[in-house]
């Protein structure tokens, strides 16, 4: 059994409307999942009763009004009436093959976070879940129009009760909480499992109005900047490659860390172009680790050879 829970935008407009083809997405899992939705952002009270979902309205704010996620999570977990549970956004349709690789997992390991890559698709009215084929008719849909998502963003987060004890104050919906969680889980000698051959998972594709600063905001903003440093640094983060194990039609596998593949390092050069040699020192580290780990080149290594051509 699963509690979900997430924390709703404004129920207005196009937001509203794929808020809303979400959180049905979750109400027909089988078997039935707890559903919890945090905030009081405008209509998410209604939405909680008409679907009869439960809804803590209370969260910890910062003083830009983005709520935090060791209060969400703390709360979550105090309203949970299962030991499994997910946090994802509220705009993430979840299908029927999301519980059996749950349940694949954990019949291998007690310990784990799961994430995954989900589909990027343009969704512009709602979806006709009362037609028992909704979810085939979402899944052409996705074949035709669909584009996977880059793997540093993730969408959802599955874990067992207890795992993360202890949380920094991050602002929701900005940049490196994510890559924290991901980071924290695999130093406290969780499976990180990546379910994206599995679990397919739906992003609604959408503005970021709700920012002054749009989408750019998310990312490089005052709040995105303060959760870097809450993190401790770009070294506390992962992300879904770095994922030591992989959910397939055929079980669970162990996977090696630290791909590197010509599209996912055009898109990181993409992402990166405002990053200062600093950062691209680290990005070079952070894709190299497995190569450099298997021929035994560590991190001291590195900086030895940079001071050497960096001095004087």
């Amino acid at each position: 059994m699963l509690t979900i829970f997430a924390v709703p935008k404004p129920f207005q407009g196009h937001i509203g409307m794929i808020q809303r083809n979400a959180i049905r997405s979750w109400l027909a899992l089988r078997p039935r999942c707890q559903i919890i939705l945090l905030g009081d952002e405008e209509g998410t009270a209604d939405v909680a009763r008409t679907f009869g979902v439960t809804h803590a309205a209370t969260v910890a704010r910062n003083e830009y009004g983005t709520p935090l996620l060791n209060d969400v999570f703390q709360r979550a977990e105090s309203l949970a009436a299962h030991d499994l549970t997910c946090y994802v956004n509220c705009d993430i349709i979840l299908r029927k093959n999301l519980l059996p690789g749950i349940d694949e997992v954990r019949r291998v390991k007690n310990r784990f976070l799961i994430i995954g890559q989900c589909m990027d698709v343009n969704v512009d009215e709602e979806l006709a879940f009362g037609d028992p084929a909704w979810e085939d008719d979402l899944q052409q849909k996705v074949e035709v129009e669909g584009t996977l998502r880059n793997p540093r963003s993730k969408d959802y987060f599955i874990f067992p009760r207890g795992l993360y004890p202890k949380l920094p104050p991050f602002a929701l919906g900005r940049a490196y909480f994510d890559c924290w969680l991901v980071w924290k889980a695999l130093k406290s000698r969780a499976a990180i499992v990546d379910a994206t051959p599995v679990v397919l998972a739906v992003h609604q594709s959408h503005t970021y109005s709700h920012l002054a600063g749009g989408f750019s905001e998310s990312l490089y903003g005052k709040e995105a900047q303060r959760n870097l440093e809450l993190a401790g640094g770009r070294a506390h983060g992962r992300h879904i490659y770095d994922a030591n194990y992989r959910l397939t039609k055929n079980g669970l596998k162990w996977h090696v860390r630290g791909w590197l593949r010509v599209g996912h390092l055009l898109h990181l050069l993409r992402s990166y172009r405002r990053m200062g040699w600093e950062d691209w020192w680290w990005l070079a580290l952070e894709n190299t680790r497995s190569l450099r780990h298997a021929f035994g080149f560590n991190l001291h290594n590195f900086q030895r050879v940079k001071s050497y051509f960096t001095r004087g």
